[in-house]
């Protein structure tokens, strides 16, 4: 058993502290390391985790030591594996210590996902650092050669369990103030601001199959409340317009949110630990990749789709292509959303079978673990 330091700078929101949170529960459960997680803000963690206590200095949740990283930072011993999420700066008395350590540390830098084809050449690579340290990146991926996708062992044997199981799906959905109607479809939405939300509502109104649209608390909230030209919509409200009902739902769990996704035949998600997770719920979703300066996010959309597509018939492969698009670029959803009707089936086969692919990669804290048992035996 080593111990391990995984500190996140909390930036948007969800994204960063929920990888974090999961990968450091997964290092305590199946892994057996210590764990300590550096948060520098609790009240995102306490969405996520809501027995935990947004003004404790010290606490333990599922196995794991979650700190409060403040400034001045405490004076502690560094841990034997280091982790910088996505990018994050170590406070510096903390390298100041590492680099003072004997036996220096592993340090490193996991990085934000990406299918991008450069990604399985910069994984592992070392960077040299000041006080004789040296750190390396680390690419969670698509890929062979990279460091695979957030898993649990158990995570696919579970999902497929309540997927089979119509009465556990029903309870849940009832935990949550919703009651799923005969014949409808179930869609999850969590986005961020998207101006084409309200063409893509305008669409499921007119459809002739109902739809259930499920909307945990979030960003996108505002653009639902001006469709609807209401003021506020809380946890609780529902909606109808003809032939969509939207249901307003609290801000779950990560455990609730994964069983969420597994309820759904479509899961529009955002950023990167729920569009990991909606991946692993086996159903068709729908990405809102989070937008960066000179639309940089452009190219880690379409390299996804180039993976993701190659197996999907080419019309169906340019039509779901053309939704995401769609969908990212803010217009354009009432006709991408009709090209795609036709094409359920098929996508549904097909997020099941891109599941399997990935599950027979290594995990992200497999590959992690491995990293750091191939380091100790160089450096030894």
């Amino acid at each position: 058993m080593a111990r391990w330091d995984i500190f996140c700078s909390v930036v948007d929101n969800y994204g960063d502290i929920g990888v974090t949170w999961r990968l450091a529960r997964q290092l305590v459960a199946e892994q057996a390391h210590s764990v300590r997680l550096w948060v520098d803000e609790l009240d995102a963690f306490v969405r996520l985790c809501p027995d935990a206590s947004i003004g404790a200095e010290c606490q333990y949740q599922a196995g794991v030591e979650v700190r409060q990283w403040r400034e001045p930072f405490p004076v502690v011993e560094p841990a034997e594996v280091v982790i910088e999420a996505f990018a994050c700066q170590l406070p510096p008395s903390y390298i100041e210590a590492m680099a003072r350590d004997g036996t220096k540390p592993l340090w490193l830098n996991l990085e934000y996902l990406s299918a991008e084809e450069w990604v399985a050449g910069c994984h592992g690579l070392p960077s040299p650092q000041p006080g004789g340290l040296q750190k390396f990146f680390f690419f969670p991926g698509f890929v062979a050669g990279t460091g695979g996708l957030l898993r649990e062992a158990d995570l696919l044997t579970r999902r497929r369990a309540f997927q089979g199981d119509v009465s556990a799906q029903q309870a849940f959905l009832r935990s949550l103030g919703v009651t799923r109607q005969a014949g409808a479809r179930l869609i999850s939405l969590f986005a961020y601001e998207n101006p084409a939300l309200a063409g893509w509502l305008d669409a499921l109104v007119a459809e002739s199959q109902p739809t259930q649209l499920l909307v945990p608390q979030g960003k996108v909230l505002g653009d639902l409340q001006r469709w609807f030209g209401e003021t506020q919509l809380a946890p609780g409200d529902q909606r109808h317009r003809g032939n969509l009902q939207i249901h307003v739902l609290p801000f779950v769990a990560q455990d609730d949110y994964d069983r969420l996704l597994w309820c759904c035949d479509l899961n529009a998600v955002r950023g990167e630990d729920s569009f990991i997770r909606a991946q692993w719920a086996g159903r068709p979703l729908l990405w809102h990749i989070y937008p960066q300066e000179e639309g940089v996010h452009w190219d880690k959309l379409e390299a996804f789709l180039a993976l993701f597509s190659p197996e999907l018939p080419p019309e169906i492969s340019a039509a779901h292509a053309a939704l995401w698009r769609a969908w990212n670029a803010g217009r354009g959803m009432e006709q991408a959303w009709s090209d795609l009707q036709n094409a359920w089936p098929t996508l549904q086969r097909h997020a099941e079978s891109w599941c399997d692919i990935q599950a027979d990669r290594p995990d992200l804290a497999t590959a992690l673990e491995q990293f750091y048992l191939n380091w100790l035996s160089y450096a030894a």
